[in-house]
């Protein structure tokens, strides 16, 4: 498959700026792959796809405020630091990107907060994803997430032209967020409530919980035509033995295993056995799943709606099967759904 066959332009005005009012009353789009069938419901809908014994994958990873503003030493000028992956607690050393990254050179200090609550230093700028810091602090461990937390701002997405607001600290994050290390939301998830996972409970459907902490190589554009040569950027994950048992069971069972998210998908589609089961791992994947690939966990699938030419797309059109996923999302055009990360959701069958 090609790059150019992800391709779809789509107005403004369907990017969601702001989440639904409640989360669990997006939008839903429901496919079938079997009918080729087409379906709009409200999110709350999908509890009605569902049955005793079936299993929802979710990925628990947690977004930490990652994006802090600063100001460099003698000039002041203003610096934006994206916090993509700590290298090593104990010297504070975090990979980072720099916006205007131009500015920064290697020994210049960045002082962030009122006052300087905390002040990095530039150690390291030959990485392809921007620079390395060290953060001088001589607190405790404790007292430097307190910093970040303090200091830093809920990462929206960049197409999201405004400053993250207090509402978003709780919203840009699922209910059921544990581990933090995303530095991005695993969005198919925003849109289940604690009243819908209660009645999911209530209705004998099971929970497999996985963590896979979203990095920004998720977003980043696919720049190569023929998709075999894209590398995509690593990803820390970790499934445990009691999900894999939830997991496996309901296969045996011909049960519905629905993964929630493009997230939640690569996890599981990383630890697979040759038996074609769930298998308990960690560790860091880089898996790329474009069309044709045959999943060997889930047989269904919730995701939101993507970027044209992105990786999440991809995946998407992989499991719905590619002709069905691209007509999907004409209607979706048509039928003025909301697209990216505060957008409506698909249920693919």
């Amino acid at each position: 498959m090609k790059l150019s066959q992800f391709k779809f332009s789509i107005s403004e005005n369907l990017l969601a700026t702001h989440p639904s009012q409640n989360r669990d009353e997006s939008r839903l789009m429901v496919v079938d792959r079997q009918t080729g069938k087409i379906e709009h419901k409200v999110f709350k809908d999908i509890l009605d796809y569902f049955d005793d014994g079936d299993v929802l994958i979710l990925n628990n990873t947690k977004v930490f405020p990652a994006r802090l503003y600063g100001n460099k030493e003698k000039t002041g000028a203003k610096i934006e630091v994206f916090l993509l992956r700590e290298l090593n607690e104990e010297s504070k050393l975090w990979d980072v990107l720099v916006d205007p990254a131009r500015k920064i050179r290697i020994g210049n200090k960045l002082y962030f907060g009122d006052d300087d609550l905390l002040v990095a230093e530039v150690i390291d700028n030959t990485t392809s994803r921007g620079r390395t810091l060290r953060f001088l602090f001589d607190g405790t461990k404790e007292e430097f997430r307190q910093a970040i937390e303090t200091l830093g701002q809920t990462p929206l997405p960049k197409y999201i032209k405004r400053k993250a607001e207090p509402a978003d600290k709780e919203r840009y994050q699922t209910v059921y967020a544990k581990h933090e290390g995303a530095v991005a939301a695993p969005t198919a998830g925003l849109h289940f409530s604690r009243e819908l996972l209660k009645r999911f409970e209530l209705k004998g459907v099971n929970i497999a919980e996985v963590t896979l902490h979203v990095g920004l190589g998720t977003f980043r554009p696919v720049e190569v035509e023929d998709l075999t040569k894209h590398k995509m950027d690593s990803e820390q994950y970790a499934i445990s033995q009691q999900a894999s048992d939830i997991v496996n069971k309901a296969k045996e069972r011909k049960k519905r295993v629905c993964a929630i998210g493009t997230t939640s998908m690569r996890a599981v589609e990383s630890s697979v056995s040759t038996a074609g089961h769930l298998k308990p791992s960690a560790g860091w994947t880089n898996k790329f799943i474009f069309p044709p690939y045959d999943f060997s966990v889930a047989n269904c699938m919730v995701t939101n709606f993507h970027m044209p030419e992105s990786t999440l797309l991809m995946m998407t059109a992989a499991f719905g099967g590619y002709d069905l996923i691209m007509h999907a999302y004409k209607v979706a055009i048509k039928e003025k759904y909301r697209f990216f990360s505060y957008g409506d959701a698909m249920l693919i069958l």
